[in-house]
């Protein structure tokens, strides 16, 4: 039997959509049934935020659009700063919601609002479904939409009565029965509406378009090349949107490793720590910045990362490859703007593209002397003794437990960032965060949505303490859906992100203090296997037991209890 929520599987199916992530609702059961008999995973989970985390991973991870779908009301609006969240990142994500039947819109049914109001400063595009016959047109549009261009989420909302099938919509309008009290105007306006919803909607949808993608035009490659090759001190950043064709990145990796040039990366581009063979550096980046003749920015904006374009020498060239071009012109304008897919403008370059340009060993040595004073005083500081465990430590001892293919999702503040100094990712897409809007909440969607598009990787959740609370009882989700993972939640009783900026200069932690919770119990009691550790003896026994666990397909959270340290004060929180 064909209906509206048969269709929709169907059109998900035809772009590759393995998985679908909700928290079920009344308006959307036919979209999930149908899912679920045509073959495309069902995750369900507790709140719908982690659905489209979850969904945002997969896009990140795969060729594929990551989807989500929510009921009408409170759960669309459950997942409204996720979808901010996908959008500041530039991640396409396809989010189906749930509505009231088209005959009771605007009429006070349970759980309607104007929906379309509330997405349309999120998301790229949206569509509000009128007739069953559009709906793999429309879904189809958005997709593509989604994934073209600057990447982005996009909504389609969907009424009740064009997901049922005909049948049951014509009882729930009550065409079914001979109700002689009903006036006859009233049965000619519901079969009308009936009518109008179901005619043609055997009709074949229309060809999916193609994706766009700006594309780096050859004199302005050729432009690019001659600053690069002429430049003495030259710095690449490369940014999470060089790394959003996932089957490109093996060729981006060759081709950044024959620029042989210092770079810097940040968000997604975090994986490429895993390459040696790049010139990959951690630290030390904002001199780095001030000292450069030629800056490349390659997916990165001049905002508050590089403090609106202030780290960079004033007297640099810039290039900026941007698919944005509000990002390109971001608070500094550049001496060449490429709007271009930056993944592909490194991908085309020929081989060995700046062979024999200005001897440029000395700066990459300077760098990288640079780097290792910083990593021996990161060493330095972690055999410095504190309060159960100094998370340098824990850090510098769960480095090395990574292996080959894991997976590293970041949700938290302090911890999260002390973890950024010291953890190399160990694949390409060895690393997610939430990216520029810094949202605390992405760690449990992500690592569902990790581990579901990458099942051969162990996947690793760093948490803080504050952030791991939005996560917690995703861990009913983790086991019912067998999902094994390691969380690694850093336990110091508080907000410390903010409490080191708030306690300096108003000497008051109110708002920043948390209880000393057994976070590993409460996911014992969830069906999860908890384990702790408050002392650094432990360190190296509880992360091998820890991975036996996941290798056995356990859900499992170490509570790590850390100390106060010093190591990030002055750090930046707004």
């Amino acid at each position: 039997m064909r209906y509206g929520g048969s269709i929709i599987a169907d059109t998900l199916q035809q772009h590759d959509v393995e998985f679908i992530f909700t928290l079920c609702g009344g308006h959307i059961s036919p979209i999930l049934v149908a899912c679920s008999e045509k073959g495309i995973r069902v995750v369900d989970v507790r709140h719908e935020a982690t659905a489209v985390f979850a969904a945002d991973a997969v896009s990140r991870l795969s060729p594929a659009i990551g989807v989500a779908a929510v009921t009408a009301g409170p759960g669309l609006t459950n997942t409204l700063t996720a979808v901010k969240n996908i959008q500041m990142a530039q991640v396409p994500v396809l989010l189906l919601g749930g509505a009231t039947a088209t005959i009771l819109k605007g009429r006070g049914s349970l759980q309607d609002i104007d929906q379309m109001a509330l997405l349309r400063p999120l998301t790229k595009h949206q569509a509000l479904v009128k007739r069953v016959k559009d709906i793999a047109n429309e879904i189809n549009k958005a997709i593509i939409i989604a994934q073209s261009d600057v990447p982005g989420p996009v909504f389609v909302e969907l009424p009740l009565d064009l997901l049922y099938p005909q049948d049951l919509v014509r009882e729930l309008y009550g065409l079914n029965t001979d109700d002689q009290k009903r006036p006859w105007w009233m049965e000619k306006y519901l079969q009308r509406n009936l009518n109008r919803i179901f005619n043609g909607f055997e009709t074949t949808p229309k060809p999916v378009p193609e994706i766009t993608c700006p594309m780096p035009i050859p004199s302005a490659m050729r432009k690019a090349s001659d600053m690069m090759f002429n430049s003495k001190r030259p710095v690449l950043l490369v940014g999470s949107q060089t790394m959003l064709n996932v089957t490109q990145v093996d060729n981006l990796v060759q081709k950044l490793a024959s620029l042989d040039m210092p770079m810097f990366v940040s968000g997604m581009a975090r994986g490429l720590l895993s390459k040696e063979e790049l010139n990959i550096f951690r630290h030390q980046r904002k001199k780095a910045l001030q000292e450069a003749d030629l800056v490349i920015l390659a997916g990165v904006p001049c905002d508050f990362r590089l403090a609106y374009g202030r780290q960079i020498n004033r007297d640099a060239e810039i290039i900026s490859i941007n698919r944005s071009r509000s990002d390109l012109y971001l608070n500094r304008k550049p001496t060449l703007a490429i709007q271009a897919d930056p993944g592909s403008f490194f991908s085309s370059f020929p081989e060995n593209p700046l062979e024999n340009r200005v001897d440029s060993d000395t700066w990459i040595d300077t760098l990288r002397q640079r780097d290792k004073e910083r990593l021996d005083q990161i060493h330095e500081q972690s055999e410095i003794n504190t309060d159960y465990v100094n998370p340098l430590k824990f850090f510098t001892k769960l480095d090395k437990h990574l292996k080959d293919g894991d997976i590293l999702i970041a949700d938290g503040g302090d911890f999260v960032a002390t973890a950024s100094y010291i953890l190399r990712p160990r694949s390409n897409l060895g690393w997610l965060d939430p990216g520029p809007f810094g949202t605390l909440g992405v760690g449990a969607g992500f690592i569902l949505g990790g581990k579901l598009t990458l099942p051969n990787a162990t996947v690793w959740g760093i948490y803080g303490d504050g952030a791991f609370g939005y996560s917690m009882v995703e861990f009913d989700t983790f086991v019912r859906h067998k999902i094994p993972l390691i969380a690694i939640i850093g336990n110091d009783s508080g907000w410390t992100q903010i409490a080191r900026d708030q306690v300096e200069i108003f000497k008051d932690p109110v708002a920043t203090e948390l209880g000393n919770t057994k976070y590993h119990e409460v996911v014992t009691a969830l069906g999860g296997q908890g384990l702790q550790i408050t002392d650094k003896k432990e360190i190296d026994d509880v992360l091998n037991t820890a991975k036996d666990f996941a290798a056995a397909g356990k859900s499992v959270a170490i509570n790590v209890k850390i100390g106060k340290t010093d190591f990030r004060k002055g750090s930046i929180s707004i």
